[in-house]
């Protein structure tokens, strides 16, 4: 139903209810019970248990349990022992980094309002929100958070925040009485006012037409609820090496069982020999490791103001080809701040929040203290300026335009009602005329002292009807004056009179003309122009009649202003595109505006298009994925309208990014790859839905989150490298000896020692090597890029190659006299040692390990003396030598191990510094 285009008289037949007397308590009660609560639904969650249960099911974890069930069959009790004990730590690991729920649909409950004032049986009355329906008649006044979707049937200068659910950067002015059409957006509807939004001045009584999930907010809530969250490209990934790494293990171990049985081995034996396989093909390490490293990722981001809710997308904004951003708290910074002035002699300007006047570029400079220096301003008020037949008899300020811009900003800081406090704290109000009082302390006026000597005795308050304010307040020679401000083509209708050079002349057509195309100038800078005017009433004037108080008036000039960007943000979109990826606006704002914000900020050039809600809904998914690519400002654009162009995108194979802080944003945010939402300015809904949180709502620091996410994959890499090449060579070592029909040279507790503790430390170590130098200067990585890329997978073979033939020879050298745990303890003490150097030349994949210094990672180099202090534990502590089955070795064993480990890796190291590294990936392509 269409209620915004339908008169309240309609709406209140339509929904059987009295115009004064509301709806009968017991008809109220009626349609709660038909209707239901005015709540929003809740989202269903999971028991912890199924949580917790999912952590098993992963395909590594489940060979891993098969291998200690196997164990515990053949009488190897401490190896099932200890497979269980690493496989329930991985999944508490795993469920403990899970358990937040989704809380989105909670947020967006908290946004209701949790009561309402209600007219029922004829008598005024307060009712919990949640038992509002269809029908009520509710009353609304500056402060109130609405309480449900509602028609108005009157209103009183009403003006509502509507920010968080349409994007509109400033309060919106609602009226009973206007009209509009019915296929109007949400953001043209002066006649409803929303659920969740915030009356920020005015009265108004409504009859509520929508509650609970059929209110706008409700439709954002199914639209959240309706998002699917995809898998990160990290997650693809791991889930795609995962199966292949269990298809290579059970192919493995069922070759070996077969093989061995042919020969004539005992089934038992080719059983454990199997587990063995098993655990060595089966990273155990691997997903602790992930979750330890993009844990560790988080802490680094945090440093970058980036908060990470969801730890598998640490790593997909090094992918994000495209970030779409919100504009307003986002790219800009959320407050209305006065940018130009002109007056009839002077243009004037501020370039930022908390800078003094001075005179305009190319503008007339008169007596404003010569070009490009600040405007001092009195700080106590100026006589005011006269008005009617008798204007030239007034004082006023000196001629000149500094004295012009000084009545201009006295008018504005009087015909106010934000509420000033001392100069630099922020005053509270309309961001409009929080930001007129900020002009006005620019050019040296104190709004709350100049309030206090002139104080008000009447006020005529804005309306989107009349589009302008006026006050009129007694002056220090006792005299009634009126303000105005509002639109400048109403405003200049009630005009007479020009301040010029100190006093007030006749506004010819010239003057009147030249004013209106500097405002329209002005508002295709995408300002918000507002028209000053001033009038002296007579001894016999009445301030209360609207006649007298805005007729004949004198025209102080015109004050413009706008949400200003970020002063950072431009910078940031450069370095968003020297590293691939193209930023985009995505805004609920006027084209007018957007197309100028763009400009300023570099998104658009020339004549590049702008494509607004309205040109969205006339193309169908097809046509808008082939335009998407070419549009860098979207405009005038509606919840749904976020969603279409995020999945747009998508299917254009893009890895999108969305930024946002309103409650509209949240579907999207849930929608992208990865969302972003504002930690200050944020709602909870969009904190709640999004992937990561900028505690400084600076879209700036998602440069520097792109550039941990990026070091995060490339460190991820490395340790897949690490711990593959490890797997590979105990893999080899343990296949090529039951080939050779020799004795298994590795115990399973074995394998897992290494690939939990030897191993595991100098992984996660690797986790915190520093960025690469490169790192922004690479296009995108491809989501579909294998993480064997570049090479990975040829290095891996390569150096598990080398482990696997070292280690197998120093168990034949050890176990030559025919002492089979000697060789064991060898083998053991070659294979963490293989291991150690190796994880030096993993630290860079585009260097060598020799040019890496080893101060850029002490943690490392404290990962691997730990791992050689553990086997020497292993080794010569009896407890766990016990356990582990070594033997002390002797110095003249350590000298084999020692050499057979160093004479393969020396070559390997040497030989690729010779040779050269990886080289770096061509800048200026899409995709790496």
């Amino acid at each position: 139903m269409a209620w915004h285009a339908l008169p309240p008289h309609e709406c209140l037949a339509l929904l059987g209810t009295g115009p004064e007397e509301g709806l009968p308590a017991a008809e109220a009660a009626r349609r709660l019970r038909r209707y239901g609560p005015n709540r929003l639904r809740e989202a269903r969650r999971d028991p912890l248990w199924r949580k917790l249960a999912v952590q098993f099911q992963d395909a590594l974890v489940l060979v891993l349990v098969g291998a200690a069930a196997l164990s515990a069959a053949l009488g190897e009790q401490a190896d099932a022992i200890t497979i269980l004990v690493i496989v329930i730590i991985n999944a508490l690991l795993g469920f403990l980094h899970e358990h937040k729920a989704e809380q989105a649909l909670e947020a967006l409950k908290a946004l209701a309002a949790p009561q309402a004032r209600v007219i029922r049986d004829g008598h005024r009355q307060v009712v919990a929100a949640a038992d509002l329906v269809p029908g009520d008649l509710i009353l609304l006044e500056a402060g109130d958070r609405v309480p449900a979707d509602a028609r108005l049937l009157e209103s009183h200068s009403l003006g509502v925040e509507e920010a968080a659910l349409t994007g509109e950067s400033r309060p919106v002015g609602k009226s009973a009485a206007a009209t509009c059409a019915p296929e109007a957006p949400l953001a043209e509807r002066p006649t409803m006012v929303y659920q969740g939004t915030t009356v920020v001045r005015g009265r108004a009584r409504a009859v509520v037409v929508a509650t609970g999930m059929a209110t706008e907010m409700g439709r954002i809530a199914g639209l959240l609820e309706a998002a699917e969250a995809e898998p990160t490209p990290l997650q693809q990934r791991l889930a795609h090496l995962g199966r292949v790494l269990v298809s290579a293990a059970l192919a493995v171990c069922a070759v070996v069982v077969v093989l061995g049985v042919v020969q004539g081995e005992r089934l038992a034996s080719m059983f454990l020999a199997g587990v063995s396989l098993a655990v060595a093909a089966v990273p155990e390490g691997l997903p602790a490791v992930v979750t330890i490293v993009l844990a560790l990722g988080v802490q680094r981001m945090v440093q970058a103001n980036a908060i990470i809710r969801r730890l598998p997308a640490v790593e997909t904004l090094g992918c994000a080809t495209v970030i779409c951003s919100d504009k307003t708290g986002t790219l800009t910074e959320n407050r209305m701040t006065a940018r130009r002035a002109i007056t009839a002699s002077g243009r004037f300007a501020r370039t930022a929040e908390g800078e003094p006047w001075r005179p305009e570029a190319g503008g007339e400079e008169g007596e404003a203290g010569g070009p490009g220096r600040p405007v001092a301003g009195a700080r106590t008020p100026a006589p005011a300026v006269g008005a009617g037949a008798g204007a030239g008899r007034a004082g006023g300020p000196g001629g000149g335009p500094a004295a012009e811009l000084q009545l201009l900003l006295e008018a504005v800081a009087l015909c106010n009602n934000a509420v000033p406090v001392r100069a630099g704290d922020d005053p509270t109000g309309d961001p409009t005329e929080v930001g007129l009082v900020k002009a006005a302390w620019a050019g040296g006026i104190d709004a709350r002292r100049l309030q206090r000597e002139r104080p008000r005795l009447a006020e005529h308050p804005f309306s989107s009807e009349r589009r302008r304010m006026a006050v009129v307040c007694r002056d220090a020679q006792g005299r009634a004056v009126s303000y105005v401000k509002g639109a400048p083509e109403v405003v200049l209708e009630r005009c007479r009179f020009l301040w010029r050079e100190g006093r007030a002349v006749p506004l010819g057509e010239g003057d009147r003309h030249r004013m209106a195309a500097a405002a329209a100038a002005m508002a295709e800078q995408a300002l918000r122009v507002l028209a000053v005017a001033v009038r002296v009433l007579g001894p016999g004037d009445d301030p209360e009649d609207e006649a007298v108080a805005e007729g004949d008036l004198v025209l102080a000039g015109l004050i413009g202003l706008m949400d200003p960007p970020r002063p950072e943000v431009p910078a940031a979109i450069a370095r968003c595109r020297q590293a691939g990826i193209r930023p985009v606006m995505v805004t609920g704002d006027h084209a007018r505006t957007a197309a100028a914000i763009g400009r300023e900020l570099g998104l658009l050039a020339g004549g590049d298009p702008v494509l607004e809600g309205r040109d969205l809904d006339e193309l169908d998914d097809e046509q808008l994925a082939r335009r998407v690519g070419q549009v860098a400002v979207f405009a005038r654009v509606a919840p749904e309208h976020k969603l279409r162009i995020v999945r747009a995108l998508k299917r254009q194979g893009e890895v999108v990014g969305m930024t946002g802080d309103g409650v509209n944003d949240a579907p999207a945010l849930k929608e992208a790859h990865i969302g972003i939402a504002m930690g200050r300015t944020g709602t909870d809904v969009t904190r709640e839905a999004a992937d990561m949180i900028l505690t400084d709502d600076n879209f700036a620091s998602i440069v520097g989150a792109v550039e941990q996410g990026r070091a995060i994959y490339d460190n991820i890499r490395k340790f897949i490298r690490y711990l593959l090449a490890c797997n590979t060579g105990e893999i080899l070592v343990m296949f090529l000896a039951l080939l050779a029909g020799l004795p298994l040279p590795l115990r399973p507790i074995h394998i897992l020692l290494v690939n939990l503790v030897t191993d595991g430390l100098p992984a996660v170590a690797l986790g915190l090597e520093p960025a690469e130098p490169d790192v922004m200067n690479r296009p995108p990585r491809h989501p579909r890029e294998s993480l064997f890329a570049g090479g990975l997978g040829r290095r891996v073979l390569i150096r598990g190659a080398v482990i696997g033939v070292t280690t197998l020879a120093l168990f034949v050298l050890g176990s030559a006299g025919g002492d089979l745990e000697r060789g064991r303890t060898m083998a053991l003490a070659g294979l963490v040692l293989s291991q150690m150097i190796h994880v030096f030349d993993c630290r860079s994949e585009r260097r060598s390990a020799f040019d890496v210094p080893l101060s850029a990672n002490p943690a490392l180099v404290a990962a691997v003396a730990s791992s050689v202090a553990v086997l020497l534990a292993v080794v010569y502590w009896e407890p766990l030598a016990r356990h582990f089955y070594t033997v002390p070795l002797r110095p003249g064993d350590w000298v084999m191990v020692l050499g057979g480990v160093l004479l393969p890796w020396v070559a390997l190291l040497v030989r690729r510094s010779l040779v050269g590294s990886r080289p770096q990936a061509a800048v200026g392509s899409s995709r790496a």
